[in-house]
């Protein structure tokens, strides 16, 4: 028996000019950047079902081409998601490099979406030498909701369901059990359907660089107190136990360089602030389990990557998300639109060759507070001085 698909509402379409709000500068353009007054709506949020009508609408109208499909279509031997949802992916561009870009992993970050669904317009109709060369450069994988049950939950994991029944697996306690799908890429098995689609499809494409979009809670930037809008960083932090060891260190300090080139130039924008991303306010992560440090470490998960492929993977993490009740929807179309500056920017970075001049010490430029260790999810707190 195949997976109940639960009833869930709908909600109205954003119309295209809240997709494309405009870019404000100074400091009028921070109020409610994000908000601090715990009142999120989530009635503007995209549903899975608006997500798909975008998709298809993009497919349809665009000016460039833009290729709509499910990992069912690609040929994945798993497909589609714990609730028997559909995993959509949209690829534009015909560059001979392939780029993987992902956004709501976590079901309660929902601007990964919109993000993605905006660049992706973007590179379907926009003609200029920019987009052109980024269409020329790459073949682009976006995965505008790599969590769709979590996301029609709005609950940051996903539910486990039992194939046979198409029930929720319950723990011992009677509880549903959830698994945060940024931790179920591992060497001894994926937990959720999700997980091991979107894993086999990596390997399918084995791309050469990724984007990962996420939100975070609200935070100040070192050494100002200004309200941080968006944080740069990645699960295997440069100079940590673990990115330094991958490629003779050549991961380390691409992702310094990857990082960089879009600080220097999301700098420009007023109403951007921005910090490296750190957790317990001093802390790196390195955390081996996720789905970016298993790219970047190439894992072969029953010997479906045999050549150990692997690639350098950054995040952007924008501040708020709908469970803190944090996201503050005057400013949504600015939280939307400093991701897709922050894609854009290093996919034009990238094309030009321009990111790789970067000096690798600009990471060690970006707002942060003094590393004190490393929160990795094999020993607990490592130490900065390990």
């Amino acid at each position: 028996m195949g997976k109940a698909l639960p009833r869930h509402a709908r909600f109205a379409l954003l119309s295209a000019a809240v997709l494309a709000a405009p870019l404000l500068t100074g400091p009028a353009a921070v109020a409610n950047f994000p908000s601090t007054e715990g009142n999120t709506s989530t009635a503007s949020i995209l549903t899975y079902d608006d997500t798909i009508t975008e998709l298809t609408k993009l497919e349809r109208t665009s000016r460039y081409p833009v290729d709509v499909f499910t990992l069912e279509e690609a040929g994945t031997t798993v497909n589609k998601s714990e609730q028997g949802r559909d995993l959509y992916v949209a690829t534009v561009g015909s560059g001979p490099e392939e780029i993987w870009i992902q956004g709501r992993i976590h079901g309660n970050e929902p601007y990964g979406t919109e993000s993605i669904l905006t660049l992706l317009k973007d590179l379907g109709t926009n003609g200029s030498a920019e987009y052109q060369a980024i269409r020329d450069a790459f073949t682009i994988h976006f995965i505008p909701m790599y969590n769709p049950d979590g996301s029609e939950m709005n609950i940051r994991q996903t539910v486990l369901y039992d194939d046979a029944t198409g029930e929720p697996l319950l723990n011992s306690a009677g509880q549903q059990q959830r698994i945060d799908l940024n931790r179920d890429w591992t060497a001894d098995r994926f937990a959720a359907d999700e997980s091991l689609a979107f894993y086999e499809y990596w390997t399918m494409v084995q791309p050469e660089y990724g984007i990962d979009i996420h939100h975070q809670g609200l935070k100040q930037q070192y050494g100002t107190g200004d309200d941080v809008t968006l944080s740069l960083g990645i699960s295997l932090a440069p100079g940590g136990p673990t990115l330094p060891t991958i490629k003779d260190g050549a991961y380390d300090v691409l992702t310094r360089q990857m990082h960089g080139y879009v600080f220097q130039e999301l700098s420009q924008y007023g109403y951007i602030t921005m910090d490296r991303y750190q957790v317990g306010n001093s802390l790196e992560i390195d955390i081996k389990g996720g789905v970016v440090s298993a790219m970047m470490l190439g894992l072969n998960y029953q010997g479906m990557n045999p050549t150990g492929h692997s690639n350098p993977v950054v995040f952007f993490e924008t501040s708020g998300n709908t469970s803190d009740g944090s996201l503050g929807q005057k400013a949504r179309g600015k939280s939307i639109q400093q991701n897709v500056l922050a894609m854009k920017s290093l996919l034009s970075g990238l094309a030009t060759g321009e990111v790789q001049q970067v000096d690798p010490e600009t990471w060690d430029a970006i707002p942060h507070a003094p590393v004190t260790g490393y929160s990795t999810d094999y020993a607990g707190t490592i130490p900065a001085s390990f």
